[in-house]
């Protein structure tokens, strides 16, 4: 058999644990916290502007939290359609910079939740607010690089040959 390009490697699961062959789960489980966290925030916007911020900031922590859970599964199966990426390529550098990214917008959230869960319910809070906007930022950078990976370098989509069987 021969040997697989680097770029047909990068189609291909590592383990079925990832997804099927042009189908891979962790862009389905990114939209966990994805979701969650803007959630968040607009949960803290309306806590802003009610007289009663109780129930939106509460929410809000929940919401950060779920967030959390949610990138820490998606984080692992990124992982493994990371590991199928061969070293010295733009692919797997362009990878190593949205994986990065989204450890430190992890990590930016793991902090609002600390803050948010400190401050109680009583009242939003404005750092964790904060903390959470800078988060959504570096994530829509690094949603747009997970967008190049998928739709630009291929990574983990079906090859055109397989493609092909939809317009025939």
């Amino acid at each position: 058999m021969a040997e697989q390009s680097a770029q047909q490697r990068a189609k291909q699961p590592r383990t079925g644990l990832a997804g099927p062959y042009g189908h891979p789960f962790h862009p389905i489980l990114v939209t966990v916290p994805i979701g969650a966290w803007i959630a968040a925030v607009i949960f803290d916007v309306a806590a802003m502007f009610t007289a009663e911020p109780e129930a939106f900031a509460r929410g809000a922590v929940w919401l950060t939290g779920i967030g959390i859970a949610g990138a820490l599964v998606a984080a692992v199966f990124g992982f493994l359609d990371y590991s199928q990426l061969a070293p010295e390529t733009r692919a797997r550098r362009t990878a190593t910079l949205h994986m990065m990214l989204n450890l430190i917008v992890t990590m930016f959230f793991i902090v609002a939740f600390m803050l948010r869960l400190a401050g109680g319910y009583e009242d939003w809070s404005i750092t964790g607010f904060l903390l959470s906007l800078v988060g959504l930022g570096m994530l829509g950078v690094s949603g747009w690089l997970g967008g190049k990976l998928a739709y630009r370098y291929g990574v983990r989509v079906a090859d055109e040959r397989t493609q092909g069987e939809a317009f025939r």
